[in-house]
């Protein structure tokens, strides 16, 4: 390259290879620099809300099947993503019929939208019913059976371990065990909640779920956080930011909506919601019911790496 066609600066210099490879491994090294490569511009998580997939997963002439929320188009990714790291999807299991579970996951997140059924994995037997929550080990292959129609929300990491074109764990080397957490306890944790309160420090009084094998880090896998979010009648939770992207399940919640980055986004029921990372968000409870919303996080990832940020904030005028 003769000195008239340098580039102005190092930002503007094309990827860069061995000038004379001695080998085939030489060859395949490429240099950049501080100009080119640290500030890369991926495309930015969407705020997006699915309705499309859950009324397609309840329709009543549904197929037993999944229903993927796939934004893998708008992120740039190769593979079916619904954030860089979570992939979310909606089952439907007609009465007497099966759906095999296996994905290539760390693990497999399942709340019960409705109906009533029973999971068979690695031996062990799960019956069960609307507002449950369990958790299923990567790695294995699972089958859920209805005893009359179903409909899961099914939440996994596969997007994390095809990122880096990683297996899934080998048959009893998963981050966790079956993990089941009832509807009738989940009322009564939350109950609990309210009974004691909290002071204003503490954003919302959302339900953390954990296990035996994930205690020390509060999560459900290594890097997903789960928590059961509530919302009292005319309550706004106080704004905020977090550096993980949050993917919410909307349980219940007459009249009420977030507000991302200075605008409005309505809720429907079942629906789910992204709240990008950093995004400055509040969540309004206009009716008199208690809202409930799921809510799963990328978010162990960032409080290993020491990097959640997470802060109060006013809105965006």
């Amino acid at each position: 390259m003769s000195d008239t066609a340098l580039p102005r600066t190092i930002a503007e210099m094309p990827v860069q290879h061995a000038r004379a490879p001695a080998s085939a491994a030489e060859a395949r090294g490429r240099f950049f620099n501080t100009g080119n490569a640290f500030n890369v511009q991926l495309p930015p998580v969407p705020d997006h809300l699915f309705t499309d997939e859950p009324a397609a997963a309840m329709a009543a002439d549904a197929p037993t099947g999944y229903v993927v929320c796939d934004l893998s188009r708008e992120l740039g990714c190769t593979f079916p993503a619904t954030s860089p790291l979570v992939l979310v999807r909606y089952a439907r299991i007609r009465a007497g019929e099966t759906l095999a579970a296996d994905f290539a996951a760390s693990g497999v997140i399942c709340y019960v939208i409705r109906g009533a059924g029973r999971t068979a994995c690695r031996g062990e037997l799960l019956d069960w019913r609307a507002g449950d929550l369990f958790v299923l080990p990567g790695g294995i292959a699972a089958t859920h059976a209805a005893a009359e129609d179903a409909v899961l929300w099914v939440v996994t990491n596969e997007p994390q371990l095809a990122f880096e074109h990683l297996r899934p764990p080998a048959p009893g080397a998963a981050p966790t065990e079956i993990v089941h957490f009832t509807a009738d306890e989940i009322d009564r944790q939350i109950a609990r909640l309210y009974a004691i309160g909290r002071t204003q420090q503490i954003a919302g009084s959302a339900l953390i779920f954990s296990s035996a094998g994930q205690e020390a880090s509060r999560n459900l896998l290594p890097t997903l956080t789960v928590a059961m979010n509530s919302l009292p009648g005319g309550v706004v939770q106080r704004p905020h930011r977090h550096n993980a992207v949050a993917i919410s399940l909307i349980i219940r919640g007459d009249r009420c909506f977030s507000i991302m980055d200075g605008r409005r986004k309505d809720w429907s029921q079942w629906a789910t919601s992204i709240t990008p990372p950093v995004a400055v968000h509040s969540h309004h409870n206009g009716g008199n019911a208690q809202a409930m919303f799921l809510i799963v996080q990328d978010g162990g990832l960032f409080y290993h790496a020491r990097a959640m940020g997470f802060e109060f904030a006013e809105q965006p005028a």
